[in-house]
């Protein structure tokens, strides 16, 4: 076991290197490169939001953070309590000793974690939910709601069962050396997920028709074959049953590929929805989709193989209540290690998501570059900013913290200022104050 133990642990040094590797070399660090005119504009609130706006914004921070935070934090503290102490083992142990069928167990003990931790989840979303309803940008009834959280809870069991069900037909086939073949698995898992989520996940939650012919549709698709982005359709999501925030994104990679706006956008002029069509057609140019694919599912082989090490840590199996080898002498496929496995990874991605968060936030800057070579119209880049910071409420002084656990893009100020700079490297008039 040592022997495989430090091959998995070279393994994971080599793949998350060689992610690293992959992000410093290829991130867009500076999206608006060369010696700006008089600086680069520093973002400030104050020039393009009025006092009751960013009242009214800092209000709305202070009420979505408590129930932000503790939900976080209760979901971590019972998936370690359950992944690092008996107590998960015990559980697990119980649930699936009655079934007969030993191929089976690990799906029980997915069901029976994702559905404990959903439900300690539960009063925070219910929480947040009351607080979007009072600020007015949740439109859903409770049922509505509640049924979306059913269908959340059933898409995490059917891939997490499947992905735990393939981990241990490996272990038993292979107890020393299944990281290996779930490395290339959960990288197979990760690209075939990101290519068929536009045609499985995201109907589930929403209805999606083509844009309506006429002068928008027209203007949408001269663009982008202008930008020389192969788009054969825009499609508008019915997201005003849940929401009055507004939204567009590009999904999938490939055949799957597709541009979508919220039905919530198309009451915005015109040339704001081309703003910020143009944002997206930026992530389908570079392929932004793909190459977080790609660079994610390297990760999650990386992840692997340090999940296999925790798997067979005799210390942590002896925290989990675990025989310290393993049922079979080599770690194995003991259903109740569901636990330790639930708990790694949820530490692992904590770990994770501060740097996709950072990769993040330049990539969604190098898209707003694009947006504003495509138009050319930096005034209407920052009045669409103004309209989405405002109605979705975002958060317009975000404190450190904040800005690294949740901000996946730049903040409304920061892609002001960014217009307002790009303007100045283009020797365009700068976009007035509000």
């Amino acid at each position: 076991m040592r022997r495989a133990r430090t091959a998995a642990l070279i393994t994971a040094v080599v793949l998350l290197a060689a992610v690293a590797a992959v992000l410093a070399a290829t991130t867009p660090w500076d999206p608006l490169p060369g010696d700006v005119p008089g600086g680069a504009v520093r973002p400030d609130p104050a020039r393009d939001f009025s006092p009751v706006e960013l009242a009214r914004s800092a209000a709305f921070d202070r009420a979505i953070n408590p129930p932000a935070y503790a939900g976080l934090l209760a979901g971590l503290l019972v998936t370690l309590l359950l992944g690092l102490t008996p107590l998960g083992a015990r559980l697990l142990g119980r649930c699936t000793g009655w079934v007969r069928w030993r191929a089976l167990r690990p799906a029980v003990a997915v069901i029976v974690l994702t559905t404990l931790l959903r439900l300690a989840a539960l009063p925070f979303s219910i929480w947040r939910e009351g607080v979007l309803r009072r600020y007015g940008l949740s439109t859903q009834s409770w049922p509505s709601w509640l049924l979306d959280q059913l269908k959340s809870l059933g898409l995490t069991w059917v891939i997490w069962t499947v992905a735990v069900l393939l981990l241990f037909a490996l272990a038993r086939r292979f107890p020393r050396y299944w990281w290996t073949g779930a490395a290339a698995g959960g990288f197979a898992l990760v690209v075939a997920v990101s290519f068929a989520y536009p045609l499985v996940v995201e109907p589930v939650f929403n209805r999606f028709t083509s844009l309506p012919a006429g002068q928008l549709r027209t203007d949408l698709l001269r663009m982008a074959e202008r930008d020389g982005v192969p788009v054969e359709d825009v499609l508008v999501a019915d997201a005003s049953r849940r929401t009055t925030a507004l939204n567009a994104y590009v999904s999938g990679f490939g055949s799957t590929r597709r541009i979508v706006v919220y039905d919530t956008l198309l009451k915005s002029p015109p040339e704001r929805i081309e703003s910020i069509v143009a944002h997206e057609l930026g992530h389908a140019e570079r392929g932004d989709v793909l190459y977080g694919t790609l660079v994610g599912a390297l990760g999650v082989s990386g992840g692997v193989c340090l999940l296999f090490l925790a798997l067979t840590s005799p210390r942590l199996r002896r925290r989990a209540g675990l025989d310290e080898d393993g049922p079979d002498g080599a770690g194995g496929a003991d259903p109740r290690q569901a636990a330790l496995l639930l708990a790694a990874v949820a530490v692992l991605a904590q770990l994770g998501g501060p740097v996709q968060n950072l990769v993040s936030r330049h990539i969604e800057a190098r898209a707003d570059a694009h947006a504003l070579n495509l138009t050319r119209d930096p005034a209407t880049f920052v009045s669409m900013q103004r309209e989405l910071s405002v109605r979705n409420l975002s958060d317009l002084r975000p404190g450190p913290v904040e800005y690294v656990l949740w901000f996946t893009h730049p903040s409304g100020p920061e892609r002001i200022a960014m217009a307002r700079t790009w303007a100045r490297l283009n020797g365009m008039p700068e976009p007035p104050d509000r």
